[in-house]
């Protein structure tokens, strides 16, 4: 068996399977440099809870409604105006630690949850 057969035989002028190089699908339209699609403006437009926020508001109670959110995300935006990374929300009763980068509540308590609490790693307060 001397006859040796090469990747490039096999697929000329195209990436084999299973190559790390990405190949383009011609089904799918691409984006022009510097534009963002629908999907990537609305993923970042929503507030995100952490797990643990979830878990916290849970076990407190809270139930947070459409309009509250929309409450939180403009907070967030406001607070992204300033150039703030971490922020506290004070709304309704409720307490929550906020990442303003990624729009995303990192932990939440209630009224009383809050009374003798020291919220430290924060860079503004939001008071909405």
């Amino acid at each position: 068996m001397a006859d040796r057969m090469t990747v490039g035989h096999l697929y000329p002028n195209a990436v084999p399977p299973g190559s790390p190089a990405k190949r383009s699908d011609p089904n799918v339209r691409q984006q022009p440099a510097g534009t963002r699609s629908f999907q990537d403006v609305f993923r970042d437009s929503l507030v995100r809870v952490s797990h643990h926020a979830e878990v916290r508001l849970q076990q407190r109670g809270i139930e947070l409604k459409p309009e509250q959110m929309a409450k939180i995300q403009s907070a967030i935006e406001k607070a992204a105006a300033k150039g703030s990374k971490e922020s506290l929300i004070l709304m309704d009763n409720m307490a929550m630690i906020v990442n303003v980068k990624n729009k995303t509540i990192v932990t939440a308590m209630d009224g009383a949850s809050m009374k003798d609490n020291v919220f430290t790693q924060i860079d503004s307060a939001v008071i909405i």
